[in-house]
């Protein structure tokens, strides 16, 4: 009875991984149709380059996977970048517009898994994970640059600030505050992974 209950629980916590992981890799096509609905579909809203969509698509693989490396994009991306986006919105549509709840979606959620899979799932940071995410980080700015440059998009905010108040404010001045938010990003990497310094190395 026992082995039974445990193997219920067990099923039932994946069956929850795999959900929720769904609706996280679901957020973008939904995206799409949202903004095809709403006439907003254009070329800054058609690629999946913004760095909260990494962390969703991240957080989807790693609630189907378990794999390190998506567990740790999901981490590092999903607080560094997630959950500040969730604290200073860069937002112009406003309740109850359907876009309105697809950013909520998508920065409440991606913080979620990002707790999830350190704590529940207990996929930790490993050795070498900082130099891992700002290899990743960089190659991921350099095709959105690329992007930015031919489409003429401002896909992580390369060539213009947001509108709204929000760290880039204290960035220094276009376009040099994309070389500050790579130093920051490192920084904010290596403080995450302080909790974890003990059980492997930078």
């Amino acid at each position: 009875m026992a082995v039974m209950l445990v193997l219920a629980r067990t099923n039932l916590k994946t069956a929850a991984e795999r959900v929720f992981g769904t609706l996280l890799l679901t957020i973008y096509p939904a995206g799409l149709v949202i903004h095809a609905l709403c006439g907003s579909l254009r070329a800054q809203t058609v690629l999946p380059l913004q760095y909260c969509d990494i962390a969703a698509i991240a957080g989807g693989l790693s609630l189907w996977t378990q794999r390190q490396f998506w567990c740790e994009v999901v981490y590092f991306f999903g607080i560094a970048g997630t959950l500040q986006g969730l604290l200073t919105p860069s937002l112009s549509y406003e309740f109850p517009d359907p876009r309105f709840f697809l950013f909520f979606a998508l920065h409440g959620g991606v913080p979620v898994a990002s707790f999830y899979v350190i704590g529940a799932m207990r996929q930790r940071p490993q050795a070498g994970a900082v130099r891992r995410m700002m290899i990743f980080s960089l190659a991921w700015y350099a095709v959105t640059a690329l992007t930015n440059l031919v489409l003429g998009t401002n896909y992580a905010f390369q060539c213009q600030k947001p509108t709204q108040a929000s760290l880039f404010d204290h960035l220094g001045p276009i376009p040099w505050h994309n070389a500050s938010a790579m130093l920051i990003g490192l920084l904010i990497y290596s403080l995450l992974h302080l909790p974890f310094i003990r059980r492997s190395k930078v």
